[in-house]
């Protein structure tokens, strides 16, 4: 009989190791709704009832999309509620609070699915002007800033004024054809979950969190022997991924280029602001995000910025393999991904001066064992005989210089469930060997 990867075993464990959650989950879920069912503005769960609202006042749809027990981003959640300086400018929209992923349209709802909070701005017709999701505040929870959410939700009241005369700009923006077409299809959530929420039960135990998305997405290729895409792997890359970070305070202003890297060879430099992308008007750094997620594995980008008052237009280049640069290790969805790839460790790449000390190349795979996993899947190093501490410098045959992010994409795409991965460790001045099982 065939075991294939599972996701319940990981759920809780992904909430404890990287989302801090609520005591009471179940009186946090409860609580939102009683708050906000009658709400004036807010919407209650009913995304049909928001572009029916859309299109008789023929006023954009803002659908907020919140993970009510984590306590990541509910700085900015509590701002975009209460904030008198930015109900002005939702005034203009009709606005909906979404709390559950198990019933979204998948066609029409892609987004960066490892934040608890994220924002989908439409037209009436379906047709997308822009998405926004902040890693600074996920990182922050207390953060409660919007000054980048405001001046989103304006960039694309812009768009929406200027529609339909537009709508070719922001083809590239829209989500593509999902194999499935919601969440509670997907087998790794299929007969677990229902369409709705149980408010008659416990609630919270038939949510569908976002990040289920991705992790029954990857899941399911895995389980049918297939690489996991590149692009599940390293979803919605953030721009320091080419070398560029961006203020979040602005829409896409940059604040820094790394040295030797793709954003600097292509001209770009501090102060630039990011207004299109390959003729796709970006409204937020997700944007820029979603044309990364959205890209080739190699090629290039026409990148429309304003440099202090004048409009330029420069190429960056994505080499082969650029997207493998892109750090995931703080992502919910790692978790899953760090069993199917080498049972479970949580590894990081030796900074050179611990390798100085040790005697170590730069040049060399180094990578700690930060943590070994417990239970279930993600006890398989474990069970092999790993221990935290330990020093992988070499995997699969792989003995060159690579970051976790990089080993979990070499191994989902090139080795699949029940193969043996081979693994050399240092644990003091001892070298071992050991094997561990794949998931």
């Amino acid at each position: 009989m065939r075991i294939g990867f599972t996701l319940l075993p990981l759920l809780a464990l992904c909430s404890v190791a990287f989302g801090e959650t609520v005591k009471d989950r179940e009186g946090a879920v409860r609580a939102d709704k009683t708050t906000m069912k009658d709400d004036a503005r807010w919407i209650y769960n009913d995304i049909e009832r928001g572009f029916s609202e859309a299109k008789k006042s023929n006023k954009p749809l803002l659908v907020v999309l919140r993970c009510v027990p984590c306590m990541a981003c509910r700085g900015i959640d509590a701002s975009i509620l209460s904030s008198k300086e930015l109900q002005p400018v939702l005034d203009n929209y009709v606005c909906v609070r979404v709390i559950n992923a198990n019933n979204l349209d998948l066609s029409r709802f892609q987004f960066d699915y490892d934040l608890s909070f994220s924002t989908m701005l439409f037209n009436a017709d379906g047709t997308l002007y822009g998405r926004y999701g902040s890693w600074q505040h996920q990182r922050d929870a207390l953060d409660s800033t919007t000054a980048g959410y405001k001046a989103a939700l304006n960039a694309a009241l812009a768009l929406h004024k200027d529609y339909p005369g537009n709508k070719a700009t922001l083809a590239g923006k829209q989500g593509g054809p999902a194999p499935f077409a919601v969440p509670v299809e997907i087998p790794a959530l299929a007969g677990k979950y229902g369409r709705d929420l149980n408010w008659d039960g416990k609630v919270v135990q038939s949510c569908v969190h976002c990040h289920q998305i991705g992790d029954a997405f990857r899941a399911w290729h895995r389980n049918q022997g297939k690489p996991v895409p590149p692009d599940l792997i390293y979803p919605m890359p953030m721009p320091e991924t080419v070398g560029l970070t961006l203020d979040s305070e602005f829409i896409a202003r940059i604040s820094e280029v790394a040295k030797g890297s793709l954003a600097e060879g292509a001209g770009l430099k501090v102060g630039d602001d990011l207004v299109a992308v390959n003729g796709q008007p970006l409204i937020s750094i997700a944007d820029f995000a979603w044309v990364l997620h959205s890209s080739p594995e190699a090629g290039a980008l026409s990148v429309a910025i304003n440099r202090a008052g004048a409009a330029q237009t420069v190429t960056l280049s994505l080499p082969k393999d650029w997207r493998q640069k892109s750090d995931i290790s703080k992502r919910v969805g790692t978790w899953p991904m760090r069993a199917m790839a080498f049972g479970g460790m949580v590894l990081t790449d030796l900074p050179d001066e611990e390798r100085t000390k040790r005697g170590l190349k730069t040049t060399g795979m180094a990578l700690l064992v930060k943590h070994v996993g417990q239970y279930g899947v993600h006890a398989a190093a474990k069970q092999a005989g790993v221990l935290k501490d330990d020093l992988v410098v070499a995997a699969d045959g792989m003995k060159e210089r690579i970051t976790e992010g990089e080993l979990i994409g070499h191994l989902l795409t090139t080795r699949m469930q029940k193969e043996i991965l081979k693994i050399t460790v240092l644990r003091g001045e001892k070298t071992m060997e050991f094997a561990v099982p794949m998931q």
